[in-house]
């Protein structure tokens, strides 16, 4: 059992929360068109705020929110979506749930409240309509065959012409080529209709592929526009592309509620193991037609 003071320093914590949850709910509901969506948050804005003074009733005192906080979840679903933003925000209420649920003896006004949060997640889970997840299959179309042909491609590249510069160029044309045609057959695979909404459909499935696919190859082969040793910048390259399919594959497992660690594992194995055998091919090919450039 849970000391007096120690209920009330675990209120004040909880009370910090929802009013700092109600500023977010709040800019957010203000940032969005959709006015489902807006009027949704902008009702969870309220309970949050009606939380925060039942709490105030216990603790009979005022707190004010985390300023930083609000910035920061206002501004991570500006730039990462509404859905990533509120998934990461509905987070950290799962972790104040298991805070009330220690205190459900104590007062009969949190039980209330815990109730309330339970609702919040469900409201949320279900308001969502967000255009880049709908597309997300067309984005992780892109961004797997990069990392794999590319990783792949510019680790055999490293070793037949130990040139940074020839491998960059080498790479960006590959990339770019393959941008296009990926991008191509991705439109080609998603209009089943002839209808005008299935082209606009199957374009902007094929526009998310090829954005995907572009950004990836700039990225992969940045390194080796920085750094003259092509050994170094394939070691960079391939930390970068884990970096990017560790970034990847947390926004998914946020936005989508899907497990993150199997996923990553799976994509950073395969990309690492086409790159090695790509290497080794390259070296075979160096040696048994002893290209010298």
């Amino acid at each position: 059992m849970m000391s007096s003071e120690e209920v009330r320093a675990a209120l004040l914590i909880e009370q910090k929360n929802e009013i700092t949850g109600h500023m977010i709910y709040k800019k957010l509901s203000k940032r969005i068109k959709d006015r489902h969506n807006s009027d949704v948050l902008m009702r969870i804005s309220e309970d949050e705020l009606r939380h925060y003074e039942q709490l105030k009733a216990l603790t009979k005192m005022e707190v004010s929110p985390n300023r930083l906080r609000v910035w920061f979840y206002t501004f991570l679903s500006l730039i990462f979506g509404l859905t990533f933003g509120i998934k990461l925000l509905e987070r950290g209420e799962d972790q104040a749930q298991l805070k009330y649920s220690e205190l459900i003896n104590q007062e009969d006004v949190i039980q209330k409240i815990l109730k309330d949060e339970e609702v919040h997640e469900q409201e949320l889970i279900g308001m969502i309509d967000e255009e880049r997840l709908n597309y997300i299959g067309s984005v992780v179309l892109g961004l797997n065959d990069a990392l794999v042909e590319l990783t792949g491609a510019l680790a055999g590249y490293t070793f037949a012409f130990q040139n940074t510069k020839i491998i960059a160029l080498t790479g960006l044309i590959t990339g770019i080529s393959a941008s296009f045609s990926m991008a191509a057959s991705e439109y080609l695979s998603s209009v089943q209709e002839e209808s005008e909404d299935a082209r606009k459909t199957a374009q902007k499935s094929a526009l998310y592929t090829g954005i995907a696919y572009v950004i990836t190859v700039m990225l992969l082969i940045t390194p080796f526009l920085l750094i003259p040793n092509p050994f170094i910048s394939l070691l960079v390259t391939l930390l970068v592309a884990v970096l990017i399919i560790f970034a990847f594959n947390y926004y998914i497992s946020v936005a989508k509620d899907v497990p993150f660690k199997k996923r990553f594992v799976e994509m950073a194995l395969i990309s690492l193991g086409v790159s090695g055998i790509s290497f080794l091919v390259g070296v075979l090919v160096k040696t048994l037609f002893g290209i010298e450039i």
